[in-house]
């Protein structure tokens, strides 16, 4: 297991370098003057220069990315202008509030995707099996930052049962029942499309293993159909439900940024919107590598579950 580990952290080097690229890329290619941006009104020509001089910006993009890459392999990630902060502690700070918006989305959409996707294989062509297709469907053709506006017109404005937006209570608050009422709708809003994504290859997955001939056997000498269902088949279903699971969890990344933006969490998703606005490049930069850092090692995660429980995986 070992070996493994060390190979896949191996294999994850070109990837995550293969990421900074692609952010200076793009990046770089944004239009407009980063320091015409930065001193507003204050870009004289003189001050555009100095300040191009200071960032390093007036030299070739290629020796900007090398020093760029060269001072983040030491830990640097650069200033953000904006905030007058360190990139790292800012996006460090934020992250927190982003993990457990991602992470409570991520492990709802597992439990009640999985749970869907058992129950309408076990029951196929039957009424739960309609039902719970019609509902996937219905979730997965929703737009989350839609559902989100929805759910802060219904339950917020109409009903007054849930507050409007931020990760805890102006005044008061600031406990674990102020952040539950507050993650419910963000949460519930971002897990929507990924619980649908999971519920359907789950069926998928449950339906391939109940027609092989070790379910049979279990169902021939006498075993409960519930513990046919929940303990043997789930079992080798999970070898391919859990790269659906890992692959749900850049999903839910990635819609934090929109949610986080519609509730004003105060996550790292809405910190890149601000950092994108004010054309904030280090803050922008840093701020992806970190957050693609970090599914890249949640993936690697999620192998080594799909290798505990299948050891050929390994192979």
């Amino acid at each position: 297991m070992g070996a493994y580990i060390l190979k896949r952290l191996l294999a994850a080097i070109p990837v995550i370098l293969g990421i900074t690229v692609i952010v200076f890329a793009i990046i770089s290619l944004i239009p407009g003057d980063p320091a015409t941006a930065i001193l507003g009104s204050y870009a004289t020509p003189e001050n555009v220069e100095k300040l191009n001089r200071d960032l390093g910006l007036d030299k070739p993009l290629v020796q900007q990315y090398f020093i760029w890459l060269g001072n983040m392999l030491q830990g640097d990630f650069g200033r953000s202008f904006s905030l007058n902060r360190p990139v790292f502690d800012e996006v460090m700070e934020r992250f927190g509030a982003t993990l457990i918006l991602a992470g409570t989305a991520l492990v709802l959409c597992s439990i009640l995707g999985v749970i869907a996707g058992v129950v309408s294989a076990a029951r196929q062509y039957g009424f739960a099996d309609k039902a719970i297709t019609f509902v996937v469907l219905i979730g997965i053709s929703i737009p989350s930052f839609f559902l989100g506006m929805m759910m802060i017109l219904f339950f917020a404005v109409r009903l007054r049962l849930l507050p409007v937006s931020g990760m805890y209570a102006i005044y008061g608050g600031g406990d674990l029942p102020d952040l539950i009422r507050h993650l419910i709708m963000p949460a519930t809003a971002l897990a929507v499309v990924a619980t649908g994504v999971v519920a359907r290859l789950s069926r998928s997955a449950m339906l391939e293993v109940l027609r092989q001939d070790f379910i049979r056997t279990a169902r021939a000498k006498g075993v409960g159909e519930g513990r046919v269902i929940w303990a043997h088949a789930l079992k080798a279903a999970m070898v391919s439900i859990i790269p659906v699971i890992g692959v749900q969890a850049g999903f839910v990344l990635s819609g934090a940024v929109y949610i986080e933006t519609v509730f004003q969490w105060p996550g790292v998703g809405r910190m890149l919107v601000n950092a994108i606005l004010t054309r904030d490049i280090l803050l922008v930069q840093g701020g992806v590598v970190i957050v693609a850092a970090c599914y890249v090692l949640f993936n690697l995660a999620v192998d080594v579950a799909q290798s505990l429980l299948d050891p050929r995986v390994k192979t």
